[in-house]
């Protein structure tokens, strides 16, 4: 197969030493995308392994743990490059480390992270409807309705029209990865899934997209009271929760499934595979940083990459 696209994030964060720890590890073909100054600071580079440098930082001494404009471009930089090199077919998927949201704001970047981010490369501009944030994990699978929002907007957001597109998108892209239609199961708002209206409605608008995506042939039901159907799903019972918000699916996923979770934009030409942790500031260069999210990543992504090139 062709490489996989790595990319090193934040060079202030776990990023290096996680990456390099990992492919130590696991017999995989990358080729690594980073400032390599920065990185070798982190952690010794390992030149098994094609390395892109974008080398911005000429001799800068790294600072671990900061926010830094000059991190945030070296990140977008790095995402530039290995995005390109998928693009002109030289690498199979991408796995990208963590990047830092302040520091690539400070750098000029209008995303607040890497899935709006490479959804506006690709021309997806309506999430629900053209990407959405999917986690995946040997027990436990879910989609999110909404990502980085407050939770008022998020819950002030819950349309039915985004949750049928959203069922149709995921079966589509779930059947890309695994060649069979999920069983979805839409989880309910509030306590109880509303209690019949009496601890909130939100569930009338889950309906109505519940019933429109069956209409359209998606299988999925709902809304199920949110602090039962995880362990549904965990049980086999389901394939994929869909997620009114961000933390009710993330809290049980990385609960359930910390070092064995990974992150996926669903929507994109190409697989693009995430670890679920961020840069991890307050233990950046101690080299204490746990590879087995990463390895986990690289050795996902290497497994379905075929997926989307047949």
């Amino acid at each position: 197969m062709k490489p996989l696209a790595v990319t090193l994030g934040d060079p202030s964060g776990i990023g290096a030493e996680v990456v390099f720890k990992a492919l130590q590890e696991i017999d995989v073909p990358v080729r690594v995308f980073g400032d390599r100054n920065l990185a070798a600071q982190s952690i010794d580079i390992d030149d098994t392994h094609p390395f892109v440098d974008v080398a911005l930082s000429g001799n800068e001494r790294l600072r671990f743990g900061m926010v830094e404009s000059l991190y945030g471009r070296v990140a977008l930089a790095s995402l530039d490059a290995a995005v390109l090199s998928i693009e002109r077919g030289e690498c199979s998927a991408l796995v990208t480390a963590p990047i830092q949201k302040e520091s690539i704001a400070a750098a000029g970047s209008q995303f607040p992270g890497h899935t709006e981010l490479l959804a506006a490369r690709a021309g997806l501009t309506r999430y629900a409807h053209e990407f959405a944030m999917y986690f995946d994990s040997p027990s436990m699978r879910a989609v999110l309705l909404s990502v980085h929002l407050p939770l008022r907007e998020a819950i002030a957001q819950i349309k039915a029209d985004d949750i049928a597109a959203l069922a149709r998108l995921t079966t589509r892209e779930y059947e890309r990865i695994y060649g069979a239609a999920p069983r979805l199961a839409a989880a309910a708002l509030n306590p109880h899934a509303g209690e019949g209206g009496r601890f909130g409605d939100e569930e009338k608008e889950i309906r109505r997209g519940i019933e429109a995506a069956r209409t359209a042939g998606i299988a999925i039901s709902g809304p199920y009271a949110a602090d039962t159907l995880f362990r549904a799903v965990a049980r086999g019972k389901y394939d994929v929760v869909m997620a009114m918000y961000h933390d009710q699916a993330l809290i049980p996923i990385k609960t359930l499934a910390f070092e064995q979770s990974v992150n996926v934009t669903l929507g994109l030409p190409y697989l693009r595979v995430s670890v679920d942790h961020g840069t991890a500031f307050d233990i950046a260069g101690k080299g204490v940083a746990d590879p087995a999210p990463m390895r986990y990543a690289i050795e996902w992504a290497a497994r379905h990459a075929e997926a989307f090139h047949r």
